[in-house]
């Protein structure tokens, strides 16, 4: 199938055909007729099936096809968890809307407030942003949404686990009129709050379900190694990168502390390796992120700030030096490589610490996953036995009480013979009457 057979508007064909697209993928086949006939949707799909263009296409066809509602409201507004995601959006976006006439900017958390206000107040046609600066600027009256036509939440899985419910209420809120369609994607949808949500979003919406989120990657090769501690991993991390033909690589740990601490030991051990972690500026992260996908440097190790929304096609491995508390984070970790058809690797290293999370991804997947071992670095750590719960067993006492027993027979009671004493003088005393028993 060709794009060409949505009937959309040459001139976003032609942008297309810029960046080299001609086909869709199955989620774009299903979602952009429904969208483009103005219904609201419902998507759920795996990260890396080509979600973005399933709703940026049929967004600018009616931005080009249709009157706006209001001359100075947004007509359409995006909506993602993160700022890493929000940035890969709009740059995909300012593509599509090279050479036309249609205006789109960007409200981030981590950018100038006032500089913001600014580009606001120049009337964008869309807008790209997370959901707490988005709802800062609503309550200082920086725009309005009255006039929106288009709502779109990418990622809505990831939203709620950051705890914005309260933001997406009130943006719903300053939008809800009934010319409004709502485009709803998510990666899974056996999240508590996606259901809750959904219904207060969307109306009569149709839903497109192309794979659980628990479907296993065909292009992703995974395996597990175990590692007894610290530094074991290092050595392992280590091999991986030195030993084997690793193109671009992501490395997740669990905390900030570890991306700067395991970027400068790759640093210093002669690897280009460089961190991305929650605390840097944005405008630092964005220099970084666009770093490496020049391919400026070969290891980029963060946490899973980058675990979704990062198209980034040269990525070949994936390294979880710590495994992932929730096991779905697993699945979009995994998923920064084996994209767009081409393959990928994901190594995943298991100590003690990592055993518990390990056993809530198997379970989550719903299949084996291969332990694999490396010459020279094998670990003595192979996993915790569970412990047997030994059924309680009744001491004799107990159980002989439990029985029926029959009923002991009372003994008849012994008469006490009583010897009474000789007198000295030779005379035995008299008796005494025996007391009646």
């Amino acid at each position: 199938m060709l794009f060409e057979e949505f009937g959309i508007d040459k001139r976003l064909l032609t942008q297309l055909a810029h960046q080299g697209i001609k086909h869709p993928t199955d989620v774009q086949q299903q979602a952009i007729p429904i969208a483009i006939s103005g219904q609201d949707l419902f998507v759920q799909s795996k990260t890396g099936s080509g979600k973005t263009l399933a709703f940026l296409v049929p967004l600018l066809q009616r931005l080009i096809k249709q009157r706006a509602l209001s001359k100075r409201d947004p007509r359409a507004l995006i909506i993602t968890p993160t700022r890493e995601l929000a940035n890969q959006v709009f740059s995909q976006l300012r593509l599509l809307i090279a050479g036309s006439n249609i205006s789109a900017t960007k409200v981030l958390g981590g950018d100038n407030f006032n500089d913001q206000i600014k580009s606001l107040k120049k009337d964008p046609h869309i807008i790209v942003g997370t959901p707490g600066r988005l709802a800062d600027h609503l309550k200082q009256k920086s725009f309005f949404l009255s006039g929106l036509e288009l709502l779109i939440i990418d990622e809505a899985d990831r939203i709620m686990d950051l705890g914005f419910k309260d933001e997406i209420d009130l943006i719903n809120q300053q939008a809800d009129h009934r010319l409004r369609q709502t485009l709803l994607f998510s990666a899974t949808l056996e999240h508590s709050q996606i259901d809750a949500i959904s219904r207060n979003l969307l109306k009569s919406p149709k839903k497109v379900t192309l794979s659980e989120s628990n479907e296993q990657h065909d292009d992703i090769t995974q395996n597990m190694f175990f590692a007894d501690h610290l530094s074991h991993k290092e050595a392992l991390l280590s091999h991986f990168l030195t030993k084997q033909n690793v193109g671009q690589c992501i490395v997740f740990t669990a905390t900030r502390q570890d991306t700067y601490r395991l970027s400068q030991l790759l640093e210093e051990s002669g690897l280009k390796a460089q961190p991305l972690a929650g605390d840097m500026t944005q405008a630092k992260r964005l220099s970084i992120m666009d770093a490496f996908s020049r391919g400026q440097f070969q290891v980029l190790v963060t946490t899973d700030i980058a675990s979704r929304g990062l198209d980034l096609l040269n990525v070949t491995h994936v390294i979880n030096f710590d495994l992932p508390k929730q096991a779905e984070e697993y699945v979009h970790r995994i998923g920064r490589t084996g994209r767009a058809g081409f393959k990928g690797f994901a190594y995943s290293l298991v100590g003690p610490k990592d055993w518990d999370s390990y056993l809530a991804i198997k379970s989550f997947l719903q299949h084996e996953l291969t332990f694999l071992t490396v010459d020279g670095l094998a670990a003595k750590f192979k996993g915790i036995k569970p412990i047997d719960k030994k059924p309680v067993v009744k001491n004799k006492a107990s159980t002989a009480n439990s029985k029926k027993t029959k009923p002991v027979a009372k003994k008849k009671p012994v008469k006490k013979i009583i010897v009474q004493p000789i007198d000295i003088d030779g005379s035995a005393p008299l008796r005494r009457k025996p007391k009646p028993e």
